[in-house]
């Protein structure tokens, strides 16, 4: 794939950038975590949270967040969502929500970015091994009964051409057995924003984030939650289609 010079710079520039905000970061996170004693740790995480924000504003991204209005501050949620990129997780961060996040074993590893992970109370999970699995959506269960949120990617991995892949049933059996609310979210365009496996980033980018309304669990049991997970991810799947389609709408006819 051919990239222009201008491009390339800008990527370099990107990256350059990140890295020193994440090692300026650190220390900064490390801290407040100091005088951070609530068992929770909310006020660590909310500040890691607020660097992903920092990371979206020198990215060229205009990000277009609609939903707001079904979130409900004081209301704990299995947060779901669909997975294009590594950008995912700086437009997530807008959201107003306390949340801990179940991400990869792998990115606990890196430094500076796996220290502050493990300092806001993130939860890392090894999908090799099942037992480890098992006692990490346990760690997210005690996080949603203290009333704090989890962020779930269920698709286990980033897209590789940004249709939504099966869902894992992880994030829905501990919807159903701790009794709280799924939250889906949809993103759009992070996937042209910074492509998988590609270290360039796209040009100006739209990028949407769509917070739909809460699926209550009630009703549902634990034989059901195949069909659970699969409304769920159909109502992405019906999300993305329709904000598709806006995007080409809008655009001007050549």
């Amino acid at each position: 794939m051919h990239h222009s010079i201008a491009n390339l710079l800008r990527s370099a520039w990107i990256w350059a950038a990140t890295a020193a905000l994440i090692l300026l970061w650190a220390p900064l996170l490390g801290s407040i975590r100091l005088f951070d004693f609530e068992p929770r740790h909310l006020r660590t995480g909310r500040w890691f949270r607020r660097l992903g924000r920092v990371l979206a504003k020198i990215n060229p991204w205009r990000i277009h967040i609609s939903g707001s209005e079904n979130l409900h501050a004081n209301q704990a949620y299995v947060v779901v969502s669909n997975h294009q990129s590594l950008g995912d997780i700086p437009l997530i961060s807008h959201l107003k929500l306390d949340t801990k996040w179940l991400a990869k074993a792998e990115l606990f590893r890196v430094p500076f970015i796996g220290w502050m992970l493990r300092m806001a109370g993130d939860v890392p999970i090894d999908r090799s091994d099942r037992r480890k699995g098992a006692q990490a959506l346990l760690r997210c269960a005690r996080y949603l009964r203290e009333g704090c949120s989890v962020v779930f990617f269920p698709e286990g991995t980033r897209s590789r051409d940004g249709q939504v892949m099966p869902f894992n049933e992880g994030p829905f059996q501990l919807a159903v057995r701790e009794h709280i609310p799924i939250l889906p979210l949809v993103v759009e365009g992070s996937g042209a924003a910074l492509p998988r496996n590609s270290w360039i980033f796209g040009g100006i980018q739209n990028i949407h984030l769509r917070v739909l309304e809460a699926v209550s669990v009630d009703g549902w049991n634990i034989k059901q939650v195949p069909a659970l997970r699969d409304a769920v991810r159909q109502r992405i799947v019906d999300e993305l289609s329709r904000l598709r389609g806006a995007g080409r709408e809008s655009r001007p006819s050549k």
